[in-house]
Formats: C-alpha cells, structure tokens, sequence
C-alpha cells in the first residue's frame, strides 16, 4: 500500500485515478489496504491499495 493510502480515513473524500467518471468518493473503511469508497456514480468498491494510490479531494 503506498504511503498516502495507508493514511487515508473513512469520511474522506478521494478520486480514482483511471475512473474518474466514477466521480467523488467517500472513504468508509481502510483495513490492511482494503480501502473500502463508496462512489457518487459507482456505488461502493474495495480497492486494492497496493495497486491503486487514490487522490485526495482537498476540502473546499
């Protein structure tokens, strides 16, 4: 998992970086690099944090 994942917390809101017409995403859970987001065009997906470093969406 990289080093940004791994301080990622449930109510923060990210993007995927190859999906970004998933748009927004709220953290739910990140456990042993299993970042649980529920998505605004997904719906919920688990991520693999060693595959995949998500970006942070600075609060406005």
């Amino acid at each position: 998992m990289s080093d940004f994942n791994a301080m990622l917390e449930p109510g923060m809101l990210v993007r995927h970086p190859d999906a970004p017409e998933w748009g927004l995403g709220q953290v739910q859970s990140n456990i042993n690099g299993r970042i649980t987001v529920n998505f605004e065009h997904e719906g919920k997906v688990v991520i693999d944090g060693s595959q995949v470093t998500l970006m942070l969406v600075p609060d406005s």
